[in-house]
């Protein structure tokens, strides 16, 4: 193929790419907005923030509303990490066109994808299963943000220290590095493909999974943490001083909690 003839087509790729991604992007935000189908919308919880969260009912658990909310936390890892994702899905896609045994480009980004998002699919099980636990023990109160101070200032500093381990350099590094990922862990095919995302899903978990756990500390349905969150993930990943960014927000953290039981 000549070289013009390869950049239209590469180019073509990532635009189909980026118009499934912003499509991804705005469903997932759409429906966390509208409530992720709760009885209240994100909007009113955000707006709630600071209020007494018992004068609300608490939710009934039952196999069904596990789900939902299994659900509701998969489509928020979606809204919130797939735009960190995007430089990794983007070269995925470059590399893999070069792939021609194994189909088109865009299918085994698809699969990849699919991968990465598996990965956070076992995060999204455990904090059902934690939020079901906090709401039962009265820890988390029905506008899902934690009544214990204690409890409160555990998550901060536990987040805050996280980020000073060996596993957050290890996997942030992995994360700031997509090209080398590639380079190191290629493997052809469109069964290649989904096990290179769940990889690269398993170290970007490794690398954000304490910083998620923050929810449950601002609250799970708080537009200004999930956004907040999803934007320091993004620079973090992304900014030539991320890592320095992740060390910073660490020391608040820490700081934050030791001032809450203070």
């Amino acid at each position: 193929m000549e070289a013009g003839s390869l950049e239209a087509v590469l180019g073509r790729d990532r635009m189909v790419l980026g118009v499934g991604l912003v499509a991804v992007l705005v469903m997932a935000w759409g429906w966390l907005v509208t409530g992720a189908g709760m009885e209240m919308s994100a909007v009113e919880m955000t707006s709630m923030a600071g209020m007494d969260g018992w004068l609300m009912r608490p939710a009934v658990w039952t196999p069904a509303y596990a789900v939902l909310i299994f659900a509701m936390w998969w489509v928020m890892m979606v809204a919130m990490m797939l735009p960190s994702a995007a430089p990794m899905l983007l070269l995925f896609a470059r590399v893999s066109r070069k792939d021609k045994p194994a189909g088109a480009p865009l299918v085994l980004t698809a699969l990849f994808a699919a991968g990465y998002l598996l990965g956070w699919g076992s995060f999204c099980a455990v904090a059902t299963a934690l939020q079901w636990g906090l709401e039962s023990a009265r820890l988390l109160s029905p506008m899902l943000v934690t009544t214990n101070p204690w409890l409160g200032a555990g998550i901060l500093i536990a987040a805050g220290l996280s980020q000073f381990t060996p596993l957050k350099s290890v996997c942030l590094r992995h994360c700031r590095t997509p090209l080398g990922f590639l380079l190191g862990s290629w493997r052809s095919g469109r069964l290649g493909a989904l096990r290179m995302g769940l990889e690269h899903g398993a170290f970007c978990l490794g690398c954000c999974w304490f910083l998620m756990a923050l929810l449950f500390f601002g609250g799970v349905m708080n537009l200004y943490w999930i956004v907040g969150l999803a934007v320091f993930v993004l620079l973090e990943k992304t900014i030539p001083l991320g890592h320095w960014l992740s060390r910073v927000a660490g020391i608040v953290l820490v700081v934050w909690g030791g001032v809450l039981v203070n």
